[in-house]
């Protein structure tokens, strides 16, 4: 599935670009002409600024990092990425990213200049026609266009002169352990040299971490870039460090040393492997929050025989590296398999072929020669019957199994193998997939590889499904001999069979898939589910299986104190995380979603489907997923922002916001669906009526007076303002708190406050209320929610909705005729006068009655004159252009219902300073502007609704 996007702005000029950046850029000119250069480039490249920045043809990207935090083997990751244009016009950049086909994109943010761009998770409307609902619902699987295993995202954007735009892209996985351990894998491709270029893996497994490698960049043939052969040691810059439960992995390359990784900037995918003890025999148990998830993989068991039939495609569409792969990996294949197994071999094209008719062989030295003198005399000619190949050996093995007195725990399997799509015989792939579930019915799994570009992986993944099996692809390059020699030892040796893990079923619901038919070593079998009793103290787990000696019979009480164990807060190397990091619920949706994916492919009932998609969908809505159910509309926030920044993923749920779905403008790849190309235009920050912001000021526009009137408010510590009173007819209440800091120096003031919390209370039609602070939002509708303003997300209630955009602004809308904006102030290294803290903003009042009131809300209806005989009538000006009037003279004079409020010119900066706004100041805590006195909107409490004016 390849993402994309396209969006346009003409936004203010950035900052210029790094020393690091232009050493990049100066590095990639000069080995075009001159391969051994990068030794000699640091010290030449300061002279060549001028003849860099008149070369260059494409927005540079100036910085790439990847931060990933890896929490019981769930991977939260984010991307961040800058990209500057120096030329001296717009030019289009691409930002493109591999990530892993099992991963859901959870967020993708955009900056230019003062813009950010986000999506929000929507779901996909039910297509008609059985056609269009497969396409638009295909669920992830590798595509033709990216590596084995992963899909391509992209975004396009065109970036004005002299501007720099960022991205952040956020995706999570749950790893899956193949070969005895965990792989991560980053895709490090960004197509140039980078001037500052990092990768972070942050790792805790409170089971302990052991065999922890990061073996050399991995690269295909079709990338330009293999690793040195029998080299194993980590890439260049590459730093390790670990504690018994914590690893700490960087990778942070100059442009001198990636040069010599790769001249194109194309560095390759950069690989983290490990494992974890295990003690327990019934597997290892984690409990947080009201989940819980279950690893199994025991070791020390004797393999099960096996009894395995493999079916090799020999059509003429093999010719060449194809066909040598495959023979070369079988070769190695047959020399693993063990003396207790059983085999035989089928080749196809438009024939069928048996090595050893209407019987599978042990493994003896003449068979396995014989056999290997078989796979060397086949050769490419004909079609592909697919159909047939697999009802030979589907009938084959059947009839071994039925015949023959085979051990009762032995595992029986079919590994099948093509490089393209049904030719000849039955070519219906609906045909072929019934025709092999009735044959193979539930007696033994089959596995599915596919080879090259032309493969139907489509057919090969829903043919593994239906039939307990699992499914590869692997691209035609040098690699593919290993790759396949690599799938087959991940299912070589069967430690176990039916295995069930079972838990008492009035302290579950809601689990994931519980038994197995195989377990193969070096694997692991995962299942989550929530609790039902919370308060208990345990949680009783039995495992049953058959191994080649015994049935095997496993129980255990697990403990439900684990919350400290579980709970990663104040974990040295993640302090990054924040508030309630739940990664063990977000493991739980992750395998509750993929398994319903999987199990709408595999059904053929219509209603069975509809219901399947639903669910699927109502659970990414819920947990912001990406997912073939799922998509992202484009956005804009409506505020200024900062850029987004690179931010460490913590594992909660909180946040975990708005993803981009495929915007796209080019052809789409079989199986996505065709989106226009979108173009977004948002309004100006500039609608915004009222605001109080700052120290703080508060700013009120009159749009009919063609002027702004702004006052202070010289609160203490700890005051609580009451900013929007309207509880008896609207039911909303708006407060802000106080909190205090030293005076500037040889300023006036002895000290400056600023609103550290904003809270919103709203009655109708049910009370839910809002706490802001710079860090947190707390929801509370009946169900209380805690959010991270560091990451977005849009919380959605049946009146009520919170929209974040991370680090920026969050935006709250009530029954859709309210609207408030908070803009959240963060200072990188403040000055002691300088707090982090609020800004409010009213953006929509239809919604709130006449009879508002609060330092705000009585401005809402009522105007404001200004007196004209106050004006300086001599002033030539004045006949010309009232404003530039009364501009010239210093003071003036407001009437306010009926009170004469003496105001002077001044001019405020509000949105994070970046507007100017032209008002009329009065002085002294707006003495007479505000009815009564500053301490008559003093309110007792946070969630004090002030029913009456001036009581406390």
């Amino acid at each position: 599935m390849i993402f994309w996007l396209w969006l346009c702005g003409a936004l203010p000029a950035s900052t210029g670009q790094p020393d690091s950046e232009l050493l990049a850029r100066y590095l990639e000119e000069k080995l075009m002409a001159d391969h051994s250069f990068a030794e000699q480039v640091a010290r030449r490249v300061p002279r060549q600024t001028r003849f860099l920045q008149r070369l260059e043809t494409r927005p540079r990207m100036s910085e790439f990092n990847v931060k990933s935090t890896i929490i019981s083997r769930y991977a939260f990751t984010t991307v961040s990425c800058t990209m500057v244009n120096s030329g001296s016009e717009a030019r289009e950049a691409v930002f493109e990213m591999q990530i892993p086909a099992a991963a859901f994109i959870s967020n993708f943010t955009m900056s230019i200049g003062n813009k950010t761009y986000y999506g929000e998770v929507t779901g996909k409307e039910k297509k008609n026609g059985s056609e269009d609902k497969a396409k638009s619902k295909k669920p992830p699987s590798p595509t033709g266009g990216g590596e084995n295993g992963y899909e391509t995202f992209k975004a396009s954007i065109n970036i004005p002169r002299k501007m720099q735009a960022n991205f952040l892209l956020h995706y999570e996985e749950l790893l899956q352990r193949r070969l005895g351990k965990y792989e991560y894998t980053v895709s490090i491709r960004p197509q140039q040299l980078v001037g500052r270029l990092r990768v972070e893996v942050n790792i805790l497994e409170n089971s302990g971490i052991v065999s922890l490698e990061v073996p050399p960049l991995r690269n295909s043939k079709h990338k330009g870039n293999g690793k040195v052969e029998g080299d194993t040691s980590p890439p260049p810059s590459t730093v390790i460090g670990h504690t018994k439960t914590l690893a700490k992995v960087t990778f942070s390359p100059n442009v001198v040393q990636q040069s010599k990784i790769a001249r194109n900037g194309i560095l390759g995918d950069f690989i983290v492997r490990y494992d974890v003890n295990r003690e327990l025999s019934v597997g290892d148990v984690q409990i947080l929050n009201g989940y819980f998830v279950h690893y199994f993989a025991p070791k020390d068991l004797p393999p099960l025989p096996k009894n395995v039939v493999f079916v090799l495609d020999s059509s003429a569409s093999m010719v060449g590296t194809k066909l040598r792969q495959t023979k070369e990996a079988l070769f190695t294949i047959l020399q693993d398999l063990r003396p207790e197994d059983h085999f035989n071999i089928i080749g196809f094209s438009n024939r069928i072929k048996v090595w050893q008719q209407d019987q599978l062989v042990p493994v003896t030295p003449n068979n396995i020669r014989d056999a290997k003198k078989y796979i060397h005399n086949m050769s490419p000619t004909g079609g592909t019957n697919i159909n047939g190949a697999l009802q030979t050996g589907a009938k084959l093995l059947n009839d071994y199994i039925t015949q023959n007195d085979i051990d009762a725990r032995s595992v029986s399997l079919i590994i099948f193998l093509t490089d393209g799509r049904p030719t000849v015989g039955e070519t219906q792939s609906s045909k072929i997939l019934s025709n092999t579930k009735e044959a193979i019915r539930d007696k033994f799994c089959l596995f599915t590889i596919g080879i090259g570009n032309d493969v139907d992986y489509k057919l090969l993944e829903r043919m593994a499904l239906e039939n307990c099996g699992m499914t590869r692809r692997f691209q035609e390059d040098e690699d593919a001999a290993s790759q396949l020699k690599g799938f087959y030892d991940e299912i070589g040796t069967p430690l176990l069979s039916d295995i069930r893990i079972d838990y008492p079923e009035d302290s579950v619901e809601q689990v994931t898939q519980n038994f197995f038919p195989n377990y193969f070593n070096g694997s692991e079998i995962i299942i989550a589910g929530k609790l039902i009793n919370r308060t208990s103290d345990s949680l009783h787990v039995e495992v049953t299986a058959s191994n080649s000696k015994k049935y095997i019979l496993l129980k255990t009480d697990v403990g439900i104190d684990l919350p400290s164990r579980n709970d990663i807060r104040g974990v040295p190397g993640l302090e990054d995380g924040k508030g309630d990091q739940n990664y063990i619920e977000r493991a739980w949706s992750y395998l509750t979603i993929k398994e319903l994916l999987n199990s709408w492919l595999k059904s053929d009932d219509s209603q069975e489907k509809d219901y399947l998609m639903e669910k699927a969908k109502s659970m990414a809505l819920t947990y912001n997923f990406v997912t073939p159910f799922t998509f992202l509309k484009m956005k804009e926030a409506g505020l200024y922002s900062e850029p987004p920044q690179e931010e460490h993923i913590s594992p909660s749920t909180e946040g975990i916001g708005e993803k981009l779905q495929s915007l796209q403008g080019h052809k789409a790849p079989p199986g996505t669906r065709k989106i226009k190309t979108i173009f977004v235009y948002v309004s100006h920050i500039c609608s915004l009526s009222m605001s109080a912001d700052g120290d703080p000021h508060f700013v009120i526009d009159f749009p009919s007076s063609k002027f702004s009137v702004c006052f202070n408010i010289d609160g203490e510590p700890g005051d609580i303002l009451r900013l929007v009173s309207d509880h008896k007819e609207s039911g909303v209440t708006v407060n802000g708190q106080l909190i205090g800091a030293p005076a500037p120096p040889n300023g006036h003031k002895k000290h400056r406050t600023y609103f550290s919390t904003i809270t919103i209370l709203s009655n109708k039609p049910e009370r839910s209320y809002l706490e802001i602070t710079p860090t947190r939002i707390i929801l509370d509708d009946g169900e209380r929610l805690v959010l991270s303003c560091g990451r977005s997300a849009t919380v959605k209630s049946r009146s009520l909705e919170v929209s974040i955009s991370a680090s920026s602004n969050v935006t709250v809308t009530i029954r859709d005729t309210i609207s408030f904006i908070i803009l959240i102030h963060h200072y990188k290294n403040p000055a002691p006068y300088q707090k982090d803290h609020l800004g409010f903003y009213i953006s929509n009042s239809k919604g709130l009655s006449p009879d508002s009131h609060g330092l705000l809300g009585q401005f809402l209806k009522d105007e404001v004159k200004l007196l004209q005989e106050s004006l300086n009538m001599s002033n030539p000006l004045a006949g010309q252009n009232k404003t530039e009037a009364v501009k010239s003279n210093p003071t003036n004079t407001l009437k306010v219902k009926g009170r004469l409020v003496p105001v002077v010119w001044k001019q405020r900066r509000i949105y994070n300073g970046q507007q100017e706004v032209d008002c009329w100041f009065a002085k002294n805590n707006a003495d007479k502007l505000i009815d009564g006195s500053y301490r008559d909107y003093l309110a007792s409490h946070p969630f004090d609704t002030g029913t009456s004016f001036g009581m406390i």
